[in-house]
């Protein structure tokens, strides 16, 4: 038997008879393992079984036929391309197993693409160098040392250009911000799109910027994106120098506190500067809302301004708001407030139209109304306001109908009103309300009426919705 396991030509027929196919069948089966649960792995699986594995059995096989006056070429060509597919294998476990399977956030995650393809290709170069030494006992020294003095000739020629490029590398291996990262430089505030070896693209509002690595590499900026506290968004506002400041201080604040786009406890700070300009700070959820805040905060400040009769940017003027359209509102709503046409028109005088954006609070919760609305045109809706903070719309409000039912019994409704497209009202006072009540005790009834109406249809709502504990009685608008 020992005779046996020393014939020169056992331990090659072991493995071709025996170790050949059952490689085959374990690596068959990992493969359809691997693939079903979709791993990158089966790729080299598939490598190892239907390429390297046959080709070094073919190998094993060559090297035991000298009987067949095989020449020692076809050998070498066969050991050469084995060594190949051995490259290959390494090079795609070297692959999977740091890179592939890296973490998030990882070191191995955060290496440029650009490292990895040129030490790739130093494995390959030394990989094929040393293959052609065993096999072909090639010289190779000369090789490598022509290889080490061209890139030292071309480093030197090259200098400037290949100092940007690992300089930009540099960056990019330290990866002080990612895809998506909101950051400021040099002016520009934008949210990176996409990083290469070579540039950075920054989405901004008037287009995609590619800043060069080096350049950010050799400057700073600002990842805004990594910025503890809420995002600050700012704006200059100008009025008109007869405006008292604190009643546009109390305006700028309540339009900036009523932004969607505010953080959770988010500050509104109003700074007055010379020529009657104001400094406007608000704290948002994050960067990528800082345009759409400052377009929302101006639209809704321009219907705010002149409901509050103030005048941005000096506009003294108010088209809408004349006797001609408030005339025609008051006809419109005479016969629901009992009052004549004559009558309605002498309350020119203690009425007028308001405008709001869409998006915009008509009223918030908890607030006592300081009089009744009459929509002219438009939809609102009417959300109650939920424990946790959210909140659930209950009834949608339109043409002709009403807001601040409750202004007559002086009662803080726990709902907001928000208006869902421009809306217009016409804004009776609670003293002319409790003028014509007194006169015609129908109009209280009839508000009445509709309290209970609205009451039922938000508790239905409340319900449906799984809050059949709250307490509807305050949801009325």
């Amino acid at each position: 038997m020992a005779e046996l396991f020393a014939e020169p030509w056992f331990w090659p027929a072991v493995l071709l008879v025996i170790v050949l196919p059952v490689s085959l069948i374990v690596l068959t089966e990992l493969n359809t393992v691997l693939r079903r649960r979709g791993s990158r792995a089966t790729r080299i699986v598939a490598l190892l079984r239907n390429f390297i594995i046959p080709v070094g059995a073919f190998l094993v096989l060559l090297s035991q036929v000298g009987y067949l006056h095989v020449a020692p070429t076809w050998t070498q060509i066969v050991a050469t391309i084995f060594g190949f597919l051995i490259i290959l294998l390494l090079l795609n476990g070297l692959n999977f197993g740091l890179f592939v399977t890296a973490k998030e956030g990882s070191w191995r995650n955060r290496i440029p693409s650009i490292f990895v393809d040129i030490v790739r290709l130093l494995l390959i170069v030394v990989g094929v160098g040393v293959l052609f030494a065993l096999v072909w006992h090639a010289d190779v020294g000369g090789l490598f040392t022509a290889l080490g003095v061209g890139s030292i000739v071309i480093g030197l020629a090259l200098q400037n250009a290949v100092g940007s490029v690992v300089s930009g590398l540099l960056l990019l291996f330290e990866a002080p911000f990612k895809m998506g990262d909101w950051i400021s430089t040099n002016g520009i505030v934008g949210r990176v799109v996409e990083v290469n070896w070579r540039a950075t693209h920054i989405k901004t509002p008037t287009g995609v910027e590619v800043i060069p690595n080096s350049t950010l590499g050799g400057s700073s900026f600002l990842n805004l994106s990594q910025k503890g506290s809420p995002y600050e968004t700012d704006d200059y506002i100008r009025f008109a120098s007869d405006d008292p400041p604190q009643d546009v201080i109390e305006l700028l604040k309540q339009v900036g506190a009523d932004l969607p786009m505010r953080a959770p406890g988010g500050s509104v700070t109003v700074t007055p500067l010379a020529k009657s300009r104001y400094e406007v700070e608000i704290e948002i959820d994050s960067p990528a809302s800082n345009w759409g805040a400052k377009r929302l905060f101006r639209t809704n400040l321009w219907y705010a301004a002149r409901r509050a009769g103030l005048h941005l940017d000096n506009d003294l003027t108010d088209n809408y708001n004349n006797d001609e359209n408030v005339l025609e509102a008051l006809a419109r709503f005479a016969h629901p407030l009992y009052l004549t046409q004559e009558e309605a028109a002498e309350l020119r005088p203690k009425v007028w139209l308001e405008r709001y954006a869409a998006g915009e609070y008509v009223q918030h919760s908890l607030t006592v109304p300081d009089g009744m609305r009459y929509i002219v045109h438009g939809t609102a809706t009417m959300n109650a306001v939920l424990p946790d903070g959210g909140e659930l719309p209950v009834s949608r409000l339109g043409k002709h109908e009403i807001i601040g039912l409750g202004a007559l019994t002086r009662q803080a409704a726990s709902t907001t009103i928000v208006a869902l497209t421009e809306l217009a009202v016409l804004h009776v006072p609670v003293k002319v309300l409790d003028g014509i009540v007194r006169k015609q005790p129908d109009l209280a009834r009839d508000i009445g009426t509709e309290i209970d109406h609205r009451r039922d249809k938000a508790e239905a709502v409340l319900v449906a919705a799984g809050y059949a504990g709250t307490d509807s009685s305050s949801l009325i608008a």
